[in-house]
């Protein structure tokens, strides 16, 4: 976390001083808004939150219930979740809270006593070391907590509208063309109905959404005729695993898949309650929860569970629906005009529970539109760039469905079914990359390079999220991973992995030997005097990053700090003792701040014990690898390729040398 650099901070650094819209934001919905998010569920947060970062853009979130969510049906938290919290600064915080699943627990009937459940296997939850941040489960409500204090302490000082239901749009033209009824739904005006005009809608409304609905969008798909009862209890049992995940199949009765809680006492069941028969018309969702209770205990015998309190219950049928589009523009209209309109979330896609997916998609969905949404109304891209949204979404939703159908199908299955003994718990194991969320790989487009030099680095593949690695921050020797440093910002990172060469003083050294070292001895990887160090090309790739007109930097606004838009940082080959930071070019340590103070945060070493050149597979010639603002792989190219690299962000920038910077408090 960095502050000071605009002056003493004596009280809390993650409140961000008030900017642009932040200084004097009104505490009623305007007529007039750039964005209007509909919906605060985790999508439309997430959202919300990354634009408020955006303190000359203004954004809106409104929502039909009068106050915040406070038990969300959603709980599991993935890892790659996590690794987004990390970037808006509060995953350690909700890691201390969240129950941390380590293992998974498979309970079959007990081949002695079909009667009687057993377990058969245990497995680790992430056995590859996918994710340096764990596999969680909190109550959404509490997400969306957290996402809330983000927006309200950033500059745009964001908060919810809360009591407004969305009713229809239309859109026209003029610089707000998307005209949007509401209806108050509580407080005085209950009832009364309004119009907000936009720039931009975001539908984050559910499954059943009105703004999906508005712009003619279908969901195609199909049901399981399965239902499950789904029940979050503190409860007395004599079962062994009750704080461990489980998937337990029963002879006697179907199966449940048991999830253990945050705060080590409450715990959620889905209960298998079997096929429902097309005509059955809805009836199996009166089951009551007594009944649903009674049937666990058929399942779990020869346990029992003696529910002492019932936080939520409810009963579901199993779903899988996609819609044909996440925006406003017909096909027949792409490419003749951008969209004004998105939907996200459950509003896009529909499916089971089970795999614990909705919240962690959904999360992305926000985060991949969010930053767009900003750069275009902030001037920095072209509108051109939201139609990328929906192009790459719709693939992950199309992949997700199709995982949680095989994954729920099987779940349902009866223990004989199986064409072998350990089929679940072997699938469970081999798609564990998928529903950690670390499967997603965006396909070139304007945002996403060919992978021409995809050699170069066997860990960074272009199209999948940057995989963090250890690494030693130069100026203070501090262990840390490459990856946490990059907050939620809306900025491009640019990492420069070196070559071989350290950086080199202007100017030779004299030979006078170090304490401790006789003469003729010298640190490894700097020359001795009298001797020339080869020639780095990251040096020239340095002078070029920070001082050609071609370079991605000059479209920084004037005024503005000169990694305001991107973040350059460089990895060198040897460990922190040896690079000589007052030899690292300048455009790894900009002046920033009114002061214009030097940031040394941007210049990092190996860590001997974890080379990151090693696990991610670097070529020691130099590498750049070029990431988006929502932690995808956009490009990888040599260090001397600054021409491809000044092609690629072409299409993606505007100059804005003359833009008036919002104003801080």
């Amino acid at each position: 976390m960095q502050f000071h650099h605009h002056g003493y901070v004596s009280g809390d650094p993650r409140i961000q001083p008030a900017s642009g819209v932040g200084l004097d934001r009104p505490a009623e919905l305007p007529d007039e808004v750039d964005v209007l998010i509909v919906g605060t569920g985790p999508a439309g947060m997430l959202t919300a939150a990354q634009l408020s970062r955006f303190p000359g853009v203004t954004t809106r979130i409104v929502e039909r219930r009068p106050g915040r969510l406070v038990i969300g049906q959603a709980d599991g938290i993935q890892a790659r979740s996590v690794e987004t919290f990390q970037a808006f600064g509060f995953a350690e915080r909700i890691i201390a809270e969240a129950y941390r699943i380590t293992e998974m627990a498979f309970w079959k009937p007990d081949p002695a006593d079909h009667s009687r459940i057993a377990r058969a296997a245990r497995t680790t939850d992430d056995p590859t070391g996918i994710s340096e941040f764990p596999h969680l489960i909190v109550n959404q409500a509490r997400v969306l907590d957290y996402f809330a204090e983000y927006m309200a302490n950033a500059p745009a000082r964001m908060s919810p509208d809360y009591g407004y239901e969305f009713r229809s749009l239309e859109i026209g033209d003029g610089d707000y063309p998307v005209a949007v009824r509401l209806v108050h739904t509580s407080g005085p005006d209950e009832g009364k109905t309004r119009v907000v005009r936009a720039k931009y809608v975001v539908g984050a409304d559910g499954a059943r959404s009105k703004v999906r609905e508005s712009i003619g969008c279908t969901m195609a798909g199909d049901q399981a005729h399965h239902a499950w009862g789904v029940m979050d209890v503190l409860a007395v049992t004599d079962f062994p695993d009750i704080r461990t995940k489980c998937a337990i199949q029963s002879g006697a009765g179907g199966s449940i898949l048991l999830i253990p809680r945050e705060g080590g006492h409450l715990f959620r069941m889905y209960v298998d309650l079997g096929e429902v028969a097309p005509e059955d018309h809805g009836a199996v969702r009166s089951t009551t929860i007594e009944q649903i209770i009674s049937h666990a205990n058929t399942i779990l015998h020869p346990y029992t569970l003696d529910v002492r309190n019932v936080a939520w219950h409810s009963v579901y049928e199993v779903a899988h629906r996609l819609t044909d589009r996440f925006d406003d523009v017909l096909p027949d209209q792409r490419g003749t005009r951008t969209p004004r309109v998105f939907i996200t979330g459950d509003a896009c896609h529909t499916h089971s529970a089970k795999a614990g997916q909705g919240m962690n998609v959904s999360l992305q969905d926000g985060f991949n539109l969010g930053w767009k949404l900003g750069h275009v109304l902030e001037g920095r891209s072209p509108a051109s760039l939201l139609a990328t949204y929906s192009a790459e979404r719709q693939v992950v939703a199309k992949n997700l469905i199709d995982f949680d159908k095989e994954w729920s199908t099987m779940m349902a299955k009866k223990p004989e079914e199986f064409a072998s003994p350990s089929e679940l718990e072997d699938f469970y194991v081999s798609t564990a990359e998928f529903p950690a969320g670390f499967m997603t790989q965006y396909t070139p487009s304007m945002i996403t390079a060919e992978p021409v030099h995809q050699h170069l680095t066997s860990g960074f593949p272009i199209g999948k999220r940057f995989k963090s690695a250890p690494v030693v921050r130069v100026c203070d020797g501090t262990p840390m991973h490459l990856g946490h440093h990059a907050t939620a910002d809306g900025r491009w990172r640019i990492y420069v992995f070196a070559d071989a060469a350290a950086p080199q003083p202007a100017s030779p050294p004299t030979e006078h030997p170090t304490p401790g070292q006789t003469p003729g001895q010298q640190d490894a990887g700097q020359p001795t005097a009298g001797q020339h160090a080869p020639p780095s090309s990251v040096a020239g790739f340095a002078e070029w990053i920070a001082n050609s007109p071609e370079s991605p930097l000059a479209a920084t606004p004037s005024g503005a700090d000169r990694d305001a838009w991107f973040d350059v940082k460089v990895i060198y080959q040897q460990d922190h003792t040896n690079v000589d930071i007052g030899a690292v070019p300048a455009a790894f340590k900009p002046s920033v701040g009114p002061f214009q103070l030097t940031d040394y945060e941007k210049v990092y070493a190996t860590d001997p014990a974890a080379d990151i050149f090693e696990l991610r597979g670097l070529d020691r010639g130099g590498v750049v690898v070029v990431v988006r603002p929502d932690q995808y792989v956009a490009n990888v190219l040599p260090v001397g390729a600054t021409a491809e690299l000044a092609a690629f962000f072409v299409p993606l920038l505007l100059l804005r040398e003359t833009r008036e910077l919002p104003k801080e408090a």
